[in-house]
């Protein structure tokens, strides 16, 4: 335990529970700052651009308060046919998502941020993972959006709670598509002079 006490103070510019979750895995102490950015899309990015920007941004927005910590940051998108779907914006958006993603096989992007404030060493990567959804009907759309009220989740859907009875087959970094990749994360943190194991 003596490694804990001369580490840097790690922390997560993330209010996302699932985050908080996945990055307790790791079995390292950390505290959870909210960066509150406000997420604009570049329509010129790819996806996986587009996640590793807004990770790095909230990433530095959060950095800014501290002198001496580890910031990790994370974003989380859903891409289908060159289209992004973040948060949906109201009961109807969210319908809409669904509605869309029904029958495909779509892609979770995230990306993450690791970024040491002292030195201002930053590693940004990012993860894809396929996802392949059965039909969904239209009464079931609006049963889940009833249920499960999906409106802080990129896509409007969480795929390791209720959606996982639309999932027929996934591929890919499963962490990832839940909102951070800890192989990755744990691969990065060791540049960074930490051994998670």
């Amino acid at each position: 335990l003596e490694n804990f006490v001369t580490m840097k103070k790690i922390i997560l510019a993330s209010s996302s529970p699932r985050r908080k979750q996945l990055l307790q895995i790791l079995g390292l102490p950390f505290i959870v700052v909210s960066s509150n950015i406000e997420e604009k899309l570049d329509p010129k990015l790819f996806p996986r651009e587009q996640v590793e920007l807004l990770s790095r941004q909230k990433a530095e927005a959060v950095g800014k308060k501290f002198d001496d910590a580890l910031i990790i940051a994370a974003d989380t998108m859903v891409s289908y046919k060159g289209k992004l779907f973040g948060k949906p914006e109201d009961k109807e958006d969210a319908k809409k998502m669904l509605g869309q993603l029904s029958g495909t096989q779509h892609t979770i992007v995230t990306g993450f941020t690791i970024l040491d404030t002292k030195t201002k060493k930053c590693v940004t990567k990012s993860t894809e993972t396929k996802i392949w959804f059965r039909r969904i009907t239209q009464q079931e759309i609006a049963d889940f959006i009833k249920r499960e009220k999906p409106f802080d989740k990129a896509g409007a859907y969480a795929i390791h709670e209720l959606a996982a009875v639309f999932v027929r087959k996934i591929e890919g970094d499963y962490m990832g598509a839940v909102g951070l990749s800890i192989f990755q994360v744990a691969k990065v943190l060791k540049e960074f002079g930490i051994e998670v194991l």
